[in-house]
């Protein structure tokens, strides 16, 4: 493998001022990782991308890849290569041109560009394309012409603004996939910026989440699921998620109620537990091995797949998941006084 001298991959610590607003993310990753940058909107994942990509320029930080220093180098400079949520592909070129374009724009010859274009888009399956405009292109074909036209260029760093965010779900489904093959091929430095979750822990190797310009979790997309440490977070993971103080199997949640748990810790910690763990019921259950009980009151009521999910109010605000059935049979409206009920053992504590 070549680099461009010095350690291989990514080290930035991306500083950016925009107004009220501030960005300051550190971003790592060596050759062959994928890193999904994830996180509310307006949080600064996409100012981030173009700040890698040298749209947007630094105020302060540093950004290197390869170990060469690119915070001076202009974008058309930059070994990188970039996927927009829209594809940007050129309406009068077909579809070899566009992956042929940035080869030229390189200084490769027209004959070694087109045939450079070629060899990606019989990769990406697209070969009987090649001679077709992007608006005889379905949505995921497009999507796979940006993807070659961006890897044609050979680089260091590949990034995806949204890739998947324009395609319905069933071609979403399936270009996910493809992807993913993709992007495991590839032998350099991919960041995705992404606020879809499936998306995320599909296609990344570590997810980094910023929330309010800074980063607030990272990790392996697992750990981050076991172990969330922002309400959104939890949410995006489909968690209820508490902080409180621990002292043995009970802990004192900040929000007031206390909880009952199978682990023994001490200290501030934070409680998960899915929605799917609650139980509701009409009257106080009686003869129930759930350690933990709470007088609630139905907020509002959501299809959720294939199930209804319930945002309760009371002494713990909490969601639980219950069938289309259980919701008819208990009543369920919005003002519905209910008794929610969780066992210890489907509760999850872990330190703060």
């Amino acid at each position: 493998m070549t680099t461009l001298g010095g350690t291989p991959g990514l080290d930035a610590r991306l500083v950016v001022d925009r107004g009220t607003f501030r960005l300051d993310v550190a971003l790592t990753a060596g050759p062959g990782d994928v890193v999904a940058l994830l996180g509310p909107n307006g949080a600064g994942k996409t100012t981030a991308l173009r700040a890698l990509a040298g749209l947007v320029p630094l105020t302060d930080g540093h950004l290197r890849l390869d170990g060469a220093a690119l915070e001076r180098t202009p974008p058309e400079s930059r070994p990188v290569g970039v996927v927009f949520q829209d594809y940007l592909l050129f309406p009068h070129l077909t579809a070899l041109d566009n992956v042929a374009f940035g080869p030229r724009c390189q200084g490769v010859g027209k004959a070694e560009a087109r045939a450079r274009a070629a060899a990606w888009l019989e990769r990406m399956g697209l070969a009987e394309h090649a001679g077709a405009r992007p608006r005889r292109l379905s949505g995921g074909q497009a999507q796979r012409v940006a993807l070659a036209r961006a890897l044609a260029t050979r680089p260091r760093l590949l990034l995806l603004d949204e890739p998947l965010a324009a395609l319905d779900a069933r071609t979403r489904l399936d270009v996910r996939a493809q992807l993913r093959r993709h992007l495991a091929e590839f032998e350099a430095v991919a960041v995705l910026v992404t606020h879809d979750p499936l998306d995320a822990m599909v296609l990344a190797d570590r997810l980094v989440v910023v929330e309010d310009g800074r980063t607030v979790q990272e990790g392996t997309p697992a750990g981050i699921a076991r172990h969330p440490r922002t309400d959104y977070i939890a949410r995006l993971v489909g968690l209820n998620l508490y902080q409180g103080r621990a002292d043995g199997h009970t802990v004192r949640l900040d929000a007031g109620p206390s909880l009952t748990t199978t682990e023994v810790l001490t200290g501030p910690v934070f409680v998960a537990f899915p929605p799917s763990a609650v139980t509701l019921h009409r009257e106080r259950p009686t003869g129930t091995s759930a350690r933990n009980l709470w007088h609630c009151e139905v907020a509002g009521l959501e299809t959720h797949g294939d199930q209804i999910r319930a945002d309760l109010t009371g002494e713990l605000p909490l969601a639980a998941d219950l069938t289309t059935v259980a919701a008819a049979e208990l009543g369920l409206h919005p003002g519905t006084r209910v008794w929610a009920t969780v066992k210890a053992a489907q509760t999850h504590a872990y330190p703060v």
